[in-house]
């Protein structure tokens, strides 16, 4: 069987992984995001702070993903909540880091100036320091959902959803006659949804970020 013959006979299956895949990163991008994007206006004003949460989820990100779901799953058990977790976990550098820098890089005669008109220190964050570090943050969050596209893979090792399993389904069956296409079929389809993804923030970019701070 060549790899076309082996998506046509198994396209369902392969769809509903990659939809599980698609899905779980989603989510855990929200997550990390939201609590990033907060990691970030916590720390940014002290300079210590922002090293320490830098810091912290640079180490998280050291942490080999199958020694991190392997550590979890004794504690959670298999299946998606290992996966979340770590895959959450594992997002929140690019995020924390470029809220970080561009909540720092606000000019602050603009922040002055929105003082000056009487905005409380909730309305200067959410209506002039926030939409002006959004360029970073959302770059961040495009670095961060590449990560996890592919360690999302690796959570088949802890029974989690997505296209890892077929990629390990191949390589547990090394020397079979659709090995290769098991892998090759999960691999690509990570690569697709990760240009996909990235498509879907270049768009949001767009329509998000002014021009003149876009260019």
């Amino acid at each position: 069987m060549n790899f076309w013959e082996y998506l046509s006979s198994r396209h369902q299956q392969l769809l509903a992984d990659a939809y599980q895949h698609a899905s779980v990163v989603f989510q855990c991008m929200v997550v990390a995001t939201a609590a990033g994007v907060l990691i970030g206006v916590a720390t940014y004003h002290v300079e210590w702070a922002g090293n320490l949460a830098t810091t912290t989820t640079s180490t998280i990100l050291t942490m080999p993903s199958l020694a991190m779901i392997g550590l979890l799953i004794p504690i959670v058990g298999l299946g998606v909540p290992p996966t979340v977790i770590a895959l959450t976990l594992y997002g929140l550098l690019p995020i924390v880091r470029n809220a970080i820098v561009g909540l720092r890089g606000v000019d602050p005669s603009l922040v002055d100036a929105a003082r000056g008109i009487g905005m409380s220190r909730l309305a200067r964050l959410v209506r002039v320091e926030l939409p002006l570090a959004w360029p970073p943050i959302l770059t961040g969050i495009r670095i961060s959902t590449q990560m996890l596209m592919g360690i999302a893979a690796i959570a088949a090792y802890a029974s989690g959803p997505g296209l890892g399993n077929e990629i390990f389904r191949g390589i547990g069956s090394l020397g079979s006659k659709n090995a290769l296409n098991q892998v090759l079929a999960g691999t690509l389809g990570i690569i697709i949804l990760a240009l996909l993804f990235d498509a879907a923030y270049v768009l949001i970019g767009r329509l998000t970020i002014p021009r003149g701070i876009r260019d």
